[in-house]
């Protein structure tokens, strides 16, 4: 298990940029899988984006080339960076762990969750 904790959301206006973060608690973080989701309201909760802990990364096609992930093991720290951000993006992120990896784009490899954190991204 780890301990996953959000911040960074925000509200902002389109085409502009947010820089969420998810710390992690445990010295085991480095060999953790990571992933981002996103959850608006009424709608289900939806993949975002991954990182294996070698760092190969996986996005959702409505977020490659505008999002980034990263991480920082050194910090337990785990990154999204978003640009260009659009009204459709607005949503709770949530920042997940999975300790057996797996298929990151479904939520059942996924041992631990944060809280979320808000963005808004207005037209």
């Amino acid at each position: 298990q780890v301990q996953l904790v959000e911040s960074g959301g925000g509200l902002v206006q389109a085409g502009g940029s947010l820089r969420l973060s998810c710390i992690g608690s445990g010295r085991t973080f480095s060999s953790y899988a990571m992933g981002w989701f996103r959850q608006a309201p009424g709608k289900e909760r939806e993949f975002v984006v991954a990182i294996w802990s070698r760092d190969s990364t996986t996005y959702a096609d409505s977020v490659k080339g505008r999002f980034t992930i990263s991480r920082d093991n050194a910090k337990n720290t785990m990154y999204l960076q978003m640009n260009s951000l659009k009204p459709e993006d607005t949503a709770v992120y949530y920042c997940a762990a999975s300790s057996a990896g797996g298929n990151l784009r479904m939520i059942q490899p996924y041992d631990s969750w944060g809280q979320g954190t808000q963005v808004t991204v207005s037209s």
